[in-house]
């Protein structure tokens, strides 16, 4: 025993001995990281003279009780810098400067230790240096904080305290609860991103970026403490078909370990954005420069767009004669109103495969597929299939085959509701196969993105999103016009939104009801006209039906015209939780939007980065009425003011949007 004293007080007294701090800054200088080598790796973040993080431990633990981050020995440090541009085939900007300062941590034990610092945030990662796989068992992310900070985090939706285990099954909807971190709720996790309040007004959002072949992360605070910690999924031993449809895999046992990695292999960044002012959140672009480059050669098929969406007006059109619902006739009347309007594409939402076979090649007698892509591409339309997870999980090449041949351009997939390690590997197998024949996915039904939009391009979209399906079934108590002004700052910053907005029905906050067949929004209907400039989304749905539509021409033909991607993105103003202002530019013309909470307020908007080329502005404002009728609307065309401003009223849970041409 005393012989076992001595060996543990001198391996102590020999790692103090090299103890040592490593500093790294961000290419402005405002963000320093400092890294502790002492007897555990510990990192802590200062923005100017603002603390973000104190100093917290990193570690990682393998199954062979090897454990990375304690007791470290270090070998070699080599620091370096990067300067360069990203132009992206699909982005809310044409061009992404990059530029960062990147120290890399190389110790005995075969592992690396990589940081870098951008001006808008820090990150860093694990990675393996041997030539053999590895079983991780567990690891260690915290978040020490300098105090106890406000929050806004997303909680997991289907917490149970007898299982807690069932909260790794979820569909990664929620709002945000604001709360400090001593009050957060012990056992409930929280899915990312989530954001805290800094002092001085800074705002910090916590995320991940290419996320491969791993778990993904969740954060909790256990014990009220002014921390947060990593909880991983651990990794399912067994799993049985059934949930929505019998279209899941519902895990029934799990293995002790997290994931099993290959030799050399990188585990996730560990990304923390850092704002000055809460605009700067709204056009952060860490999580595409921190996912691995693309692996399509040649992304040119791959066509953003919008997309006329049937699940969420119920299929009920009307003014026709013939019987609405999930037939060729329907489709058809859903073709032409798309094709009439230029809109790229038509989906299949779930209906088309009979149900709860999982069977994407079993398909209902009302619905012949061929028929309808023949009948979209005379149009100039193309379709989209929805797809549950485990239908396209079990046959994912022929379905792809098949459909591919058959002339559909892409697949919804939906309901996966995991981010353990299999799930995470399908996004990534799904991606690849899809690309070998030329087809675009939109992931519902999916955790946060982390940069997979950029490694596989035609992966156009994700939800992760408390979207506007919510409002069918949500009670009046439910805050979607907060949520919308919350989200852009924090989910947004991540990747696109699949939110599905457009209705045409709109209700203020006192006549707001859910109803699952024929909804409404909540908000006025500029509110809904301003989401397709707020929201990033390169797949964008249509989600009222086209008789509405066509009812409201006005509104149709300037959703219609509406960009999907952008070769410029400007973040004009706003502020977390209360109202947002951006503007995007496509070519010759730019688009403005605005949204505002349930407070009606006057925002200028400062045009002043316009040239003197641009010269004429449409607009939509929220009505005089619009506070009593949340459809009322004012449509107004007028040369740009020479003071390049504008100054604008928007109604409770309003919002505008503007087209400026030359």
């Amino acid at each position: 025993m005393k012989r076992t004293s001595l060996i543990l007080t001198i391996l102590m007294m020999t790692t103090q001995a090299f103890a040592r701090d490593y500093h790294l800054s961000s290419p402005n200088g405002k963000l320093q990281i400092t890294i502790a080598l002492t007897d555990q790796i510990t990192w802590s973040v200062q923005h100017e003279n603002t603390p973000v993080l104190t100093p917290s431990p990193l570690s990682v633990t393998l199954g062979n009780g090897t454990v990375w981050g304690v007791a470290p020995r270090l070998k070699k440090a080599t620091n370096h810098s990067v300067r360069q541009e990203v132009t992206p085939p699909l982005y809310k900007k044409k061009v992404i400067p990059e530029v960062y300062n990147e120290l890399r941590l190389q110790f005995r034990g075969d592992f690396l230790l990589v940081f870098r610092a951008y001006d808008q945030g820090v990150a860093y990662r694990f990675a393996d240096a041997g030539k053999s796989g590895l079983t991780v068992k567990n690891e260690e992310v915290r978040l020490n904080f300098p105090d106890d900070l406000h929050t806004l985090v997303p909680y997991v939706n289907n917490f149970n305290p007898a299982d807690p285990d069932r909260q790794f099954f979820n569909s990664f909807e929620n709002t945000y609860t604001h709360a400090r971190l001593s009050e957060l709720h012990r056992q409930r996790l929280i899915f990312l991103p989530l954001l805290a309040e800094l002092a001085d007004g800074k705002k910090m959002v916590f995320t991940e970026a290419d996320l491969e072949s791993y778990p993904g992360l969740y954060m909790a605070n256990p014990t009220g403490e002014n921390a947060l910690t990593g909880v991983h999924a651990p990794y399912p031993k067994t799993t049985v078909q059934g949930g929505h449809n019998m279209l899941q895999q519902i895990v029934t046992e799990r293995e002790p370990f997290i994931a099993q990695v290959k030799a050399g292999a990188a585990l996730p960044w560990r990304v923390l954005t850092v704002s000055t002012s809460d605009r700067e959140l709204l056009d952060n672009d860490l999580v595409y420069l921190l996912a691995s480059p693309s692996r399509i050669e040649d992304p040119s098929w791959i066509k953003p767009g919008k997309v006329a969406w049937d699940w969420w007006n119920d299929w009920n059109i009307d003014g026709v004669d013939f019987r609405a619902g999930i037939n060729n006739d329907t489709y058809k009347y859903y073709i032409d109103f798309a094709s009439e309007n230029k809109i790229e594409y038509v989906i299949l939402d779930e209906g088309w495969a009979v149900n709860k076979k999982a069977d994407l090649l079993q398909i209902i007698p009302e619905i012949n597929v061929k028929e309808l892509v023949d009948y979209a591409k005379e149009r100039n339309v193309g379709i989209i299939l929805w797809a549950g997870y485990h239908a396209m999980d079990r046959d994912m090449e022929q379905v792809c085959r098949i459909y591919s041949e058959m002339g559909v351009k892409g697949f919804k997939v939906d309901f996966m509701d995991r981010d353990d390690q299999p799930m995470v590997e399908f996004y990534y197998r799904c991606a690849e196969t899809a690309a070998r024949y030329n087809l675009m996915v939109d992931f519902h039904g999916a955790y946060k993105p982390t940069g997979l939009h950029r490694t596989w391009p035609n992966v156009i979209n994700f939800e992760g999103v408390n979207g506007l399906e919510q409002v069918k079934w949500s009670p009046v108590e439910v805050d979607m016009v907060g949520y919308d002004v919350t989200f852009p700052y924090i989910r947004m910053l991540a990747g696109p939104v699949d939110y599905t907005q457009g209705a045409m029905r709109n209700a203020n906050r006192w006549n707001y009801r859910p109803i699952n067949s024929d909804p409404m929004s909540q908000g006025t209907r500029c509110r809904q006209l301003a989401q397709y400039v707020i929201f990033e989304s390169p797949l964008n749905m249509l989600c009222d039906n086209p008789s509405n539509y066509r009812r409201e021409a006005e509104c149709t033909r300037f959703i219609a015209e509406i960009p999907t991607v952008w070769d410029e993105t400007i973040a004009l103003d706003g502020k977390v939780g209360e109202y947002i202002v951006i503007a995007r530019r496509k070519g010759d013309t730019w688009y403005v939007g605005g949204l505002t909470n349930w407070h009606k307020r006057m925002v200028t908007v400062d045009l002043g980065f316009l040239g003197d080329q641009f010269k004429t502005v449409e607009l939509f404002r929220d009505g005089i009425n619009a506070d009593r009728a949340a459809r009322d609307y004012k449509r107004e065309t007028f040369p740009l003011p020479t003071e390049r401003k504008m100054t604008l009223t928007l109604m409770q849970g309003g919002g505008f949007a503007a087209k400026i041409t030359r």
